[in-house]
């Protein structure tokens, strides 16, 4: 069973959908019991990072995210779960994130003519193997909607990159923690198949 941690994001059915068209079984969850005895887990969401920040922390969630990860669950950020999985987000100053991972989100520059948020498609190119993007060709397009984007520590981390304004860390990838700025469950077969990917780890 995958859980779908439930906070009060939106584009949490939709992800549903796509595990479920997988034949997986999915279930959108806050249960601590049932995420954590979850195969894997999945993090989606979209929204303000101050927000989720808050949402998280007040139904409890934050400490079964850090045992889900502590217990080598596979464990899979969407968009704003992408974002919430590091340490601070210009978004929200001084609100501490889950810091399961080393970076900071940082703004989209909106002084180059180019509408922010970038909502749309976009070509990923892959720095590092990334076991999400296995039978993913580069160049391949994805599907965003952001504002903010990822600045991460470690470059070794960075599994798929795009180019919006600016250079974007578009998924990261360590041990049982994996994340993506775009949305995979709306990005057509090629999404399909970095979810595929995610369900067969």
């Amino acid at each position: 069973m995958i859980a779908i941690i439930d906070y009060d994001a939106g584009n949490i059915k939709s992800v549903e959908k796509a595990v479920m068209s997988l034949g997986e079984t999915a279930a959108i969850t806050r249960d601590r019991d049932r995420i954590l005895n979850a195969d894997k887990v999945i993090l989606p969401g979209v929204g303000a990072f101050g927000d989720a920040m808050e949402k998280l922390r007040g139904y409890g969630l934050e400490e079964v995210i850090q045992r889900v990860v502590a217990q080598k669950t596979p464990f899979l950020g969407i968009c704003l779960g992408l974002q919430l999985m590091f340490e601070s987000s210009e978004e929200a100053p001084g609100v501490r994130g889950l810091g399961i991972l080393k970076g900071k989100i940082v703004k989209i520059p909106d002084d180059t003519g180019l509408k922010v948020p970038q909502i749309g498609w976009n070509s990923l190119r892959f720095p590092n193997a990334g076991r999400l993007f296995r039978g993913v060709a580069e160049d391949s397009y994805v599907y965003f909607v952001h504002s903010y984007y990822l600045q991460a520590k470690e470059p070794e981390i960075v599994t798929a990159t795009t180019e919006y304004v600016t250079h974007i860390h578009a998924s990261v990838e360590r041990e049982n923690v994996f994340a993506c700025q775009f949305h995979p469950e709306k990005s057509s077969d090629v999404g399909l198949q970095i979810l595929r990917n995610f369900v067969a780890l």
